[in-house]
């Protein structure tokens, strides 16, 4: 009956419990002979041990910020062009200059993991604090490149910015001698929906080319094309706008985005692009913005490519402007 009752008592016990009471084993085994009363009494005086010298549990902290949503790590240099200072290779090189402090100390690895939330970076002893949301419409006009520096020391579309503006990134590009609408924005999540491939949001051109339009090319270009590098490209939507005596005006929808793809395909069918415009970025429209100029998107429009990105389904253009 002791030895029973002495295994029922030791059940109750949890497995910290038998690890850290090995200290006592010899006095249980010593009275194995005796009572249960005094057998249980040395297993309850186990548990009482245990609480005493079990350290008390670290709760974990929660890793979100104030809206319930869990913050990630980002590199050093990305968190500094989502901070909306400068680009991100831009931010690389005054890292590894050692111009950038990260919490107080420098640090010279743009990969650096950092929380935005939680981390205070200096650049040249001086605290980036986030800027304010910024969403503006450019009409790019041709011979511009999309890029912050150009190395042959050609026009960027940044010299067509207003002044005082905080970083902006382009969304997306459009080549040298192309033209069109192009949106730049220093809200890093909102581009990469608008220029990520699951989206898939259309994206209208119009293209004069010098030859006259028929049925079979429209076929061609909707079917899609073998390019000469092999890539296989296709458009969405292809229709004739206009003609003339030897040239066409057509619009053509993409909803993906690869380089240089319209002039790709129509240049696999020995077509020349004699003009290349974007006029819609699914629901936002080119509108009469003068080439060169440049206007802050108006919150109606925003929403409207919010929902265009949220529902894959974006309005019709002329519904915007």
């Amino acid at each position: 009956m002791a030895r029973r009752a002495l295994w029922i008592c030791e059940t109750r016990t949890t497995e910290t419990v038998r690890k850290c009471s090995a200290g006592v084993d010899d006095r249980i085994s010593s009275t194995r002979n005796g009572s249960a009363v005094n057998a249980c009494g040395i297993a309850n005086a186990r548990v009482k041990r245990c609480r005493k010298v079990a350290p008390p549990v670290k709760r974990r902290t929660s890793n979100r910020n104030l809206r319930g949503e869990r913050l990630k790590n980002v590199g050093l240099a990305r968190a500094i062009s989502k901070l909306g200072y400068c680009s991100r290779s831009r931010a690389a090189e005054l890292i590894t200059a050692g111009r950038v402090k990260w919490n107080g100390t420098i640090r010279r690895d743009p990969e650096t993991p950092v929380h935005l939330e939680k981390s205070c970076i200096e650049i040249d002893g001086q605290s980036v604090a986030r800027s304010s949301k910024i969403y503006l419409a450019l009409n790019k006009p041709r011979g511009v490149v999309t890029t912050a520096a150009d190395e042959k020391g050609r026009k960027t579309v940044y010299s067509l910015l207003p002044q005082n503006l905080p970083w902006l990134a382009p969304v997306g590009r459009l080549d040298k001698a192309s033209e069109g609408l192009l949106l730049l924005t220093n809200d890093s999540g909102w581009a990469a929906k608008i220029t990520s491939p699951e989206t898939r949001l259309d994206k209208t051109y119009h293209v004069q080319i010098n030859a006259i339009v028929d049925e079979t090319l429209l076929r061609k270009l909707l079917n899609g094309i073998r390019a000469s590098d092999g890539e296989f490209l296709r458009v969405k939507n292809a229709q004739v706008l206009r003609q003339g005596e030897h040239n066409s005006w057509l619009e053509i929808i993409l909803d993906e985005g690869k380089n240089r793809h319209i002039r790709r395909m129509l240049e696999a069918l020995k077509i020349e692009v004699l003009r290349l415009v974007r006029v819609a970025v699914g629901p936002l429209a080119l509108g009469d913005l003068a080439k060169g100029a440049t206007r802050m998107l108006e919150e109606r429009e925003r929403q409207a490519m919010d929902r265009a990105i949220q529902l894959r389904n974006p309005e019709p253009a002329s519904s915007v402007r």
